[in-house]
């Protein structure tokens, strides 16, 4: 369907975004641990796209790709905002807020009539720059923070923008071990109950599964006796890796897991699938199911390998969360329209979190907006009628070291062919992801022509779009050898006489 043939009808629209949640979580993606009922049913009424990618690994800069349509290099957020891993090379700066400049999708909807909700995790700037400074009438839950290390999951939820000293924004009232999952579920029903007459677009934006792994305690027991039942708590999940690159996290080693059988996580997922069904069945309570399009997506790949517990694996797809490989882009997207959307269809076409601003756009019968959702395309029309796609290459823009050991790298799609550039030093890998999702094989050799046409056209776009490139480490050496201090764990260098100025400058 071409924007001049948008339905009259202004349908509700709905994003579900989940935090860390890995391309395989979900029963219909091919999780055999985790239960997922709801979304599982979600996905035979609708599409499942199993070509979806996040345009970064990490969480800040997908969040402001999906609301702007545009790539984290141009809306210079190419971090989790307030971390800067440091290791041989180090990292440009980059903003710690979403520009009052973006014009982001609830602004464009606001315009164009609808009344704009943001529902949980915000993690693109704290006061001045929060959802109600990004086009939002309703903030609950959003703040500055991308994490509930501070507090939990369990109530009070008393985390502030930068320390724990304050609560989260309309969730002040909480009784005493309350769930964030159910609470934030709780409050997006309300919303939808009081709606009006005027269409409503959500931001739902959860919490979960982003570490600390706090579940109903019930459900993991459930989970802890299912994996006994499958002999799960007999294998070895998970896998010791190679040292940790980055300087904060120096002397710790990789682990990655292997096997779905985290039992908290588990529990996670199930609790986080029934809220969500109960989200669904208020729609079809309200009337207002077949009116309502509603995207479910991750921010970024699963979390598979850290320094302490990785809780979920991506396999076959290599890594996940803070990696340049497939489980790191690779994220599970359904989309469900009734009588728009056919059901039970699965796509093999190649989207990304850019495309929602745009495809929203033609949804709600507004006129596309190409220079300011510069990266993303209009896919209403491959979701509704299943037109072919035409898709240019995907790339990706992550100089800095993560906190789940992936390193500073570029990557490009450019049809099933997949080229990873090392910015350490220069090293490459080509995939042919059509034979080999799992990244195992290295096609330069067989393909050097490919290797050497992608490379370019990476480096190219890169240029064009002005991406700040990491520079050598003179101080390595003598930060190993403790003669500099060490950065924190955000990746900057302590307020000290003996960190030379120009080091802590760039």
């Amino acid at each position: 369907m071409r924007n001049s043939d948008a339905i009259s009808t202004k349908p509700n629209i709905i994003v579900i975004l989940i935090d860390d949640l890995g391309v395989r979580d979900l029963g219909c993606t091919g999780s055999t641990f985790y239960e997922t009922p709801s979304l599982d049913r979600m996905a035979a009424e609708g599409v499942q796209l199993n070509n979806a990618y996040a345009a970064s690994s990490i969480c800040s800069p997908a969040r402001a790709a999906l609301l702007t349509g545009r790539h984290p290099v141009r809306v210079d957020i190419t971090n989790f905002i307030a971390g800067r891993g440091i290791g041989r090379v180090i990292g440009p700066r980059y903003r710690h807020e979403l520009s009052l400049d973006e014009r982001t999708i609830a602004t464009a909807l606001k315009d164009g009539g609808y009344q704009t909700w943001h529902v949980g995790k915000w993690h693109l700037g704290g006061e001045g720059f929060l959802p109600t400074d990004h086009g939002f009438d309703v903030n609950i839950g959003g703040h500055a923070n991308g994490a509930l290390y501070h507090c939990g999951y369990f109530a009070p939820w008393n985390i502030g923008s930068r320390a724990p000293n304050g609560p989260l924004p309309g969730l002040e009232e909480a009784e005493e071990g309350e769930y964030i999952t159910d609470r934030l579920t709780d409050e997006a029903i309300k919303l939808v109950r009081e709606r009006g007459d005027r269409p409503f677009f959500m931001h739902f934006s959860h919490y979960a599964v982003h570490m600390p792994i706090q579940s109903p305690p019930e459900l993991v027991k459930k989970y802890e006796a299912k994996a006994k039942r499958l002999a799960l708590d007999q294998a070895q999940a998970k896998m010791p890796g190679e040292m940790h690159p980055a300087l904060h996290c120096d002397g710790k080693q990789i682990e990655r897991r292997v096997i779905q059988s985290h039992a908290g996580y588990a529990a996670m997922m199930e609790n986080l699938d029934w809220n969500i069904g109960r989200l669904f069945d208020t729609l079809k309570e309200e009337g207002i199911d077949r009116d309502t399009f509603v995207v479910f997506l991750s921010d970024n790949g699963g979390l598979a390998s850290t320094c302490e517990d990785p809780p979920t694996s991506n396999l076959p797809y290599a890594e996940g969360k803070g990696w340049s490989e497939e489980g790191g882009f690779r994220i599970p997207m359904l989309v469900r329209w009734p009588g728009r959307i056919a059901p039970q269809r699965v796509s093999d076409d190649v989207v990304w979190q850019c495309d929602l601003y745009p495809t929203f756009l033609a949804a709600a019968g507004l006129p596309l907006e190409p220079e300011r959702h510069a990266d993303g395309i209009d896919i209403l029309a491959a979701l509704t009628e299943s037109r072919p796609l035409d898709r240019d290459a995907l790339c990706w823009h992550y100089p800095y070291y993560s906190n789940q050991g992936g390193g500073p790298t570029g990557a490009i799609r450019e049809g099933d062919w997949k080229l990873i550039e090392w910015y350490e030093d220069g090293r490459t890998e080509l995939h042919d992801l059509a034979n080999d999702v799992s990244e195992s094989f290295d096609c330069s050799a067989r393909h050097p022509e490919k290797a050497a046409a992608l490379l370019q056209r990476l480096r190219s776009w890169r240029e064009e779009i002005g991406a700040g490139m990491p520079v050598e480490n003179k101080w390595y050496d003598d930060i190993i050898a403790g003669r500099i201090p060490r950065p924190n764990g955000g990746g900057d260098f302590p307020d000290d006489p003996a960190v030379p100025p120009e080091l802590a400058a760039l």
